[in-house]
């Protein structure tokens, strides 16, 4: 017993000095930089001091915005009320519906015409206020200065921290980029006998911009990041259509061959994305040690989301052809879908093997809703071409 005592004191002993001598090792570098510092003059302490002082006040106010969501809420979509709707986008609203109208009287002749009032787009307040969230209620991250920097050189979607809120912006992005694109292309105009609208072409231009650029750019109020402020100006377009638009100035073309290809790209644009999960599920299975996974999972995850808002939206907007299509019923379970993809959201993500038991695979879960929704988009699609 003795032995055994003297053993396990030797080991202690053995432990310690381990620990000590990795604590000095991991220390070494900091008291090497506090002794040269202490030995230079003022002219050197200050501006060092005062960079040192700038560095960690940056590097803390990317690590609060990262962790910090403004605005998100998987619910969001509920606040627009748009089952209340009944006339679709671009069309005229009955004095009855009209904001601000009164009850229908025996009016004289002689009392004033009230001005002519359209329905709004939703899908547009949608992408605007989905980019309001994204660069207005939160930093843009992913063309923060300490974002370009990287994790001392190396790239952050490269490590398995702070990367996850810039993935799921990128998400949200790609999803009011591809519904920027349909609304220049098709859904804001009449095609073959109308122009394209400006302020939706402006919206698209600047929704278009690298999400990755970081640089001062001399303006005339000031130096401002470029990327937030390019999305800033898509916002503005965005809003000044819609308010065109509910003064019956401009255009959306809510027929059915045009619901057939927005609905068609948003099933495209999800199939790419679930492409590229099963990639990473298949040929990566690190669980928690895939630094890559949490961005893809994330991407995908603001992908879902910003579609839902759109969809939810594009019912509104195409309710009249829902209605004679008979889709109503698919509609809302497609959105159920999407409803119950966001409802994941697990602490750490894990890219393990399907069948693993310890580490899940949240890329093959969230893969999964994802070919769900473009499974059920698919089936959209034909019967409207039907």
């Amino acid at each position: 017993m003795s032995a055994f005592s003297a053993f396990l004191r030797r080991a202690g002993e053995t432990i310690k000095r381990g620990v000590k001598l990795f604590g000095a090792w991991l220390l070494w570098p900091i008291m090497a930089a506090h002794g040269w510092y202490r030995q230079r003059n003022l002219l050197i302490k200050l501006p060092l001091a005062a960079f040192l002082v700038l560095f960690v006040g940056l590097y803390g106010y990317f690590v609060w915005q990262t962790q910090i969501w403004s605005g998100f809420d998987p619910n969001f979509v509920d606040r627009y009320a748009f089952q209340t709707r009944n006339v679709g986008a671009g069309q005229e609203l009955s004095p009855s519906v009209q904001p601000g109208s009164q009850p229908a009287t025996a009016a004289p002749s002689s009392a004033p015409v009230q001005p002519r009032q359209c329905q709004q787009s939703g899908i547009v307040e949608v992408a605007a206020d989905l980019t309001d969230t994204n660069v207005n209620q939160n930093a843009w991250i992913s063309s923060m200065l300490m974002y370009r920097l990287g994790f001392f050189g190396l790239d952050w979607d490269r490590t398995p921290f702070l990367d996850n809120k810039a993935a799921f912006q990128r998400g949200v992005n790609q999803t009011v980029r591809r519904t920027a694109v349909e609304l220049v292309d098709s859904l804001g105009r009449v095609r073959g006998t109308s122009g394209i609208n400006g302020n939706l072409q402006d919206a698209r231009g600047n929704l278009q911009f690298d999400e990755y650029s970081w640089y001062f750019g001399l303006q005339p109020f000031g130096f401002k990041t470029p990327t937030p402020s390019y999305y800033r100006a898509a916002i503005d377009s965005l809003r000044k259509f819609n308010g065109d638009l509910a003064a019956c100035n401009a255009v959306f073309d809510g027929r059915a061959d045009n619901l057939v290809q927005f609905v068609d790209r948003i099933a495209n644009d999800l199939g790419a994305t679930s492409a590229i999960l099963r990639e990473r599920s298949e040929n990566y299975n690190g669980g928690w040690f895939d630094t890559r996974a949490d961005d893809r999972f994330w991407f995908a995850y603001g992908q879902l989301y910003g579609y839902y808002a759109i969809m939810s939206a594009a019912g509104a907007d195409f309710n009249q052809v829902i209605r004679e299509r008979n889709l109503g019923s698919i509609w809302n379970d497609t959105l159920e879908q999407f409803r119950g993809a966001l409802k994941i959201r697990p602490l750490i993500i894990s890219n393990g093997a399907e069948d693993g038991l310890i580490m899940p695979s949240h890329l093959a879960t969230i893969g999964f809703y994802t070919l769900r929704t473009r499974s059920n988009l698919v089936e959209i699609r034909a019967i409207l071409d039907r």
